[in-house]
């Protein structure tokens, strides 16, 4: 179970105990149909990002997906680089 809030997501593991990541950006993909959300969870290296599928007509609350195939991974990866570039090249 997921919690989101503004730029904040509130994982629920399955022992019940409740994780908080920074949600670094959502998007959708024609290709696979789906919804995909990058975090990075609170007490981590800020090199280390995770990546799920989710379903937006949950709203705030709702269970998140594992990324199933290779191609998946290489899309969020691809998407995630082009968004840290952009994002850098924003700060400087």
């Amino acid at each position: 179970m997921t919690d989101i809030h503004d730029d904040t997501l509130v994982l629920t593991d399955e022992l019940g105990n409740e994780i908080t990541a920074k949600i670094i950006l959502t998007f959708e993909s024609e290709e696979f149909n789906k919804s995909y959300v990058v975090y990075q969870l609170d007490d981590e290296d800020e090199e280390e990002y995770h990546a799920a599928s989710f379903n937006p007509e949950d709203g705030d609350e709702g269970t998140l997906g594992q990324i199933e195939t290779d191609e998946e991974w290489d899309l969020i990866e691809e998407v995630l680089e082009s968004f840290l570039e952009e994002d850098e090249e924003e700060q400087e």
